[in-house]
């Protein structure tokens, strides 16, 4: 009995915490449906308002593609450099092995604002500041690096050389060592890496808003200068539109992309 006892408060610890994850996105999204003029909780009534508003506002579209092009560039450069970085860390880099971690984690190990700052002032000084939207992807690359480099990390912590000098013996080259022994045991990191680094890259506010070009714009920073002067549920419907092109973006990557890589 006290054993079942402590299971069920285990249980309904887990389920306060998650409500008290969720309760916020739940609010938001319950806001963006509501048909007054102002933002308001309970909502005042029910409608697709603010939706059909957000929708027909073309700076905000403009703000979502800014957001997804570089989130996807982020990605892609990150998962490249974090899983070579992660490769080197686990099987090649010997004793300076604590040294690549330490270096690979340095963005995490200072605040977000004080990495941005420091990096406003590099990419100015060597002239790539106002080249579009090159600074802000460097910001970008730089705060989702460590998170592709942790997950690959994690996955490669039961690989075992003598794996790879099999193959070897057996004649198999690089890239089919890679692709048949290797590629199957990250797989894992790699995909939870790159959608940690996506969303952390779709959502990063303070990195975008000192990065960032003049005319270009995020839906962070977006939402961000409309609600200095506004205050209706249009913001709302932002907010939930950003949680569910996320959710899509995970559910997806896991099923489709995940799927593919199985096939090595």
């Amino acid at each position: 009995m006290k054993a079942r006892r402590g299971d069920l408060a285990f249980s309904l610890y887990c389920w306060l915490v998650y409500a008290f994850l969720l309760a916020p996105i739940v609010i938001v999204v319950l806001a963006s449906f509501n048909s007054g003029a102002f933002l308001t909780f309970p909502p005042k009534g029910f409608s697709f308002r603010w939706y059909v508003v957000f929708f027909d506002n073309e700076v905000f579209r403009r703000a979502i593609v800014t957001s997804l092009w570089v989130a996807a560039i982020a990605t892609v450069i990150s998962g490249c450099i974090g899983t070579a970085a992660a490769i080197y860390h686990v099987c090649y880099a010997g004793r300076t092995k604590e040294a690549v971690r330490l270096t690979m984690l340095a963005p995490l190990l200072l605040p977000e604002v004080l990495t941005a700052i420091a990096l406003l002032f590099f990419v100015y000084s060597v002239g790539i500041g106002t080249r579009g939207m090159v600074g802000l992807v460097v910001g970008h690359v730089l705060l989702t690096l460590p998170f592709v480099f942790m997950n690959v990390s994690a996955s490669l912590e039961s690989f075992d050389p003598d794996w790879d000098l099999a193959a070897r013996s057996l004649g198999a080259g690089r890239v089919m060592r890679f692709r048949r022994i290797m590629l199957p045991m990250i797989k894992p990191g790699v995909i939870g890496g790159c959608l940690f680094a996506f969303i952390i890259s779709f959502d990063t506010f303070t990195m975008s808003f000192l990065l960032k070009s003049v005319g270009t714009s995020t839906l962070p920073i977006q939402l961000f200068d409309y609600l200095k002067t506004n205050f209706t549920p249009e913001a709302a419907a932002v907010s939930s539109f950003s949680v569910g092109l996320t959710m899509v973006v995970v559910v997806f990557t896991e099923k489709v992309l995940g799927l593919k890589i199985r096939r090595f």
